[in-house]
């Protein structure tokens, strides 16, 4: 059965049951190993957990999910699908006043939380909302004054009315899901993705593995399932039959990765401009011939990525560099990894270049949480690594005449939960104005810009901070940058250090700076920074959940310091 055939998520999920050993472990989370589900216990825990859903809410209600990764968490999604009810997944990270916003404005009859320290946050919201009517916990939560029903205890009940998943009244137009964007420049707009929308997506997704994995792939997950980006792609693990590993924090992936030896995984920018500073830290260090080994690795697998033919010397180095340096770097990530997958923003050209080069294939993509959210994606037969790759198949796309991004199809979102007005700005004749600039190369998607990060000088000329921000970032002691600048005589940096270099002095910065002014454009030139002590992180505000900069509050926190540059 095609995935086009499918009306809506439950289809496909119990299609792909039916394919599948039954005892087989499907979920699998790392934290904590008992914490698996076979996916005969799946099927059955989204019956019973539907079961009990059911008798608080109507078709249509919304049910608010607030949970880090875990199996759970996908039951619950489905059980809420199978109840015929709209999944509000929310971040961990949230704060008690996101959770007011959140909770004002999609109204939930029903509230499934993970633990206490979550549960702190809302528990005066629950109180004073009496739309809530019940609330479902992932562990123990002590509490004497509402009542709480441990998800352990739903699952454990033997008496449940089994639904029958094709013939749950659900199509393709319906609404699967709201997913409150990160809010990088203000509250959260609650996005409405269809059934049909991420069907679509999954279709695409689908295709572009096929060309990977020939067999049931390993997962590993890690990025927020309540971002579109891995929630869509826990539908894509369904289609294709994978075994889902929940990994334990970011600070664990390596580890995770060794453990569970993934296939493939999903991971923002920011994780591979990570990767790239250790592995080239690391390779900096090498002496002798293991210097030229890695040398040659980097300069033959770049030639392979920009399909520049290598003669037969070369290619005979390039066997000797597979075997004894990109099989030793595969192997410090499980060994059976295929391929990364780059989401969630723009990935830094030469990190690109360099973990292509090295044996880590990485797949640039592009998209929103307004489009399901991939919108197209390089494919592993042809990776250009200055692109974002062609479009999904049903996806339409095409650039205005002030080279915005703009794109059609079953993928777009079905607008702004409660929010005419921002829907009318975005969607025009049926096509989403994305806010991103580009343009398209032999059919290859290429994005230059940002609307709304672009910076504009006193002249006129547009600035992309984040290309700046990216040469910055490669400099070893510096963790983070934000380019300031906007309608300003030049171009200032707030920069924060990596915390085991903290001595380093102005003037040596400086000189790494001017390095990078070299290459830059005369409008692009940083002139002055200040050094902060302070991490941006999702903890402080300061990032989002895909580890995006918060601009604006930002600027708005370090307003004084950042003017101060320009006396």
């Amino acid at each position: 059965m095609k995935l086009s055939d499918h009306n809506n998520l439950l289809e496909l999920f119990h299609f792909q049951y039916q394919l599948e050993n039954e005892n087989q472990i499907f979920l699998q989370s790392l934290k904590n190993e008992k914490l698996r589900f076979s996916w005969k216990q799946t099927y059955v825990c989204i019956q019973k957990l539907s079961y009990y859903i059911s008798k608080y809410i109507l078709p249509k209600d919304r049910c608010l999910l607030i949970s880090e990764n875990r199996p759970e968490w996908l039951i619950s999604d489905l059980a809420i699908m199978l109840s015929e009810g709209i999944t509000v997944p929310a971040y961990t990270t949230y704060t008690e006043r996101d959770y007011e916003y959140l909770i004002n404005d999609c109204k939930p009859s029903l509230i499934i939380i993970s633990d206490s320290s979550q549960f702190k946050k809302i528990k005066g919201l629950i109180k004073k909302n009496n739309f809530i009517k019940a609330v479902i916990s992932l562990e123990n939560i002590n509490e004497d004054k509402i009542e709480i029903t441990n998800v352990n205890k739903i699952f454990q009940e033997t008496d449940y009315l089994e639904k029958n998943f094709n013939k749950i009244n659900l199509t393709r137009k319906d609404i699967a899901c709201i997913i409150y964007t990160s809010g990088t420049q203000g509250n959260p707009k609650g996005v409405m993705l269809s059934h049909g929308g991420i069907l679509n997506n999954c279709e695409g997704s689908t295709e572009l593995l096929s060309e990977i994995i020939h067999s049931k792939p390993k997962f590993l997950t890690w990025l927020p399932l309540s971002h579109s980006y891995e929630h869509t792609v826990q539908f894509v693990q369904i289609a294709v039959g994978a075994k889902i590993h929940y990994a334990e924090s970011i600070d664990k992936l390596v580890k995770n990765m060794n453990d569970c030896k993934p296939d493939i995984m999903t991971a923002v920018p920011r994780f591979y401009q990570n990767l790239y500073q250790k592995i080239s830290t690391t390779f900096s260090k090498a002496k002798g011939f293991k210097k030229f080994l890695i040398q040659s690795t980097l300069n033959l697998g770049k030639k392979k990525i920009l399909k520049q033919k290598l003669s037969i010397s070369e290619k005979f180095v390039n066997l000797i560099c597979e075997n004894l340096v990109r099989k030793k770097v595969k192997s410090q990530f499980g060994g059976s990894l295929k391929a990364f997958v780059s989401g969630g923003g723009a990935l830094d050209y030469q990190v690109g270049i360099f973990l292509n080069s090295i044996g880590l294939p990485t797949l640039q993509g592009y998209g929103l949480t307004e489009t399901s959210p991939v919108v197209s994606c390089n494919k592993i037969s042809d990776i250009r690594i200055e692109t974002v790759g062609p479009p999904f198949k049903g996806n339409e796309v095409k650039i205005a005449d002030d080279g915005e991004i703009l794109i059609r199809g079953e993928n777009v979102m079905m607008g702004y939960w409660n929010n005419l007005i921002e829907t009318k700005k975005t969607i025009k004749n049926g096509w989403l104005y994305t806010g991103d600039i580009g343009y398209f190369d032999d059919g290859f998607l290429k994005i230059t810009d940002r609307k709304k990060d672009i910076l504009i000088t006193p002249g006129g000329d547009n600035i992309s901070p984040i290309k700046i921000e990216n040469d910055l970032t490669k400099i070893e002691f510096i963790d983070q940058a934000l380019v300031y600048g906007d309608n300003k005589p030049f171009l200032v940096a707030l920069l924060v250090l990596s915390k085991d270099k903290k001595d380093i002095n102005n003037k040596t910065i400086e000189d790494e700076i001017e390095k990078i002014n070299k290459r830059l454009s005369k409008i692009e030139k940083i002139k002055k920074f200040f050094i902060i002590n302070r991490q941006f992180s999702i903890e402080n505000g300061f990032m989002t959940p895909t580890l995006k900069l918060k601009r604006y509050k930002i600027i708005q926190e370090y307003k004084n310091e950042l003017e101060k540059l320009y006396n």
